[in-house]
């Protein structure tokens, strides 16, 4: 499956590698960090697509050091012309990096199209003091019930893994992490270019999320997971 990122298979299925979707996931990154009062010199993000999330994240906090790891040539090429004084990139796997070492690593929406995705996070603990995570949380009664949500999902994002809340939760804590701190985002009411069908279910969702943040995401769904580990 790896194969759909080494060729241009994923870039003409998803030819801006969602990038504008990078916003609205550098503001979500930046607020478990700001809410965790952590301080960084250093961030690298492992598939960093096209490089948007660092390069917001670098405007935010603009004393630190970027760096992105990303493995499709696709991708890095794009990313690469963006490189900036504090911003850099590299069409390496950063697991077969013998000598990295960072503050915080960014590992968003990532963990899903990775086949051994549990041995992948294991070997993510020793990079980096604190890890954030973002998972989609693909998982719910409703995308279950009608199938194809998930279905789709895999043939045209590559998702390999499908979460819910307890079970991305339990895959990091049995990889040995952590949890200091996780919220939901609430990626499909918030992100532009959403489907007709996520449009039409953003109103149930946003009027039971208030009242049952658990229930809401467990049986409507269009939620991802924001984690921050060490």
């Amino acid at each position: 499956m790896e194969q759909i990122y080494i060729s241009n298979e994923y870039a003409d299925l998803n030819p801006t590698w969602h990038e504008e979707d990078s916003p609205w996931k550098a503001a979500q990154i930046s607020k478990i960090i700001d809410k965790n009062k952590i301080s960084f010199s250093s961030l690298c993000e492992v598939g960093c697509g096209t490089g948007e999330i660092l390069l917001n994240l670098a405007r935010t906090y603009p004393h630190a050091k970027f760096d992105g790891y990303e493995v499709a040539p696709h991708a890095y090429q794009r990313a690469s012309r963006k490189t900036t004084d504090n911003v850099s990139f590299h069409l390496k796997d950063v697991l077969k990096e013998p000598d990295v070492q960072y503050d915080v690593l960014v590992i968003a929406d990532v963990i899903e199209h990775v086949e051994d995705y549990l041995s992948f996070i294991k070997g993510l603990r020793r990079l980096a003091r604190y890890k954030i995570f973002h998972i989609p949380l693909d998982l719910s009664v409703q995308s279950v019930l009608r199938g194809w949500p998930i279905t789709n999902l895999r043939k045209n994002v590559g998702h390999l893994h499908y979460f819910f809340k307890d079970t991305a939760l339990a895959s990091l804590t049995d990889c040995g992490y952590t949890i200091v701190d996780h919220a939901y985002t609430a990626s499909r009411i918030e992100l532009p270019k959403q489907a007709l069908s996520s449009k039409l279910m953003s109103l149930p969702r946003k009027l039971l999320f208030p009242l049952n943040p658990d229930l809401a995401v467990r049986v409507l769904g269009g939620y991802s997971l924001l984690v921050l580990a060490e």
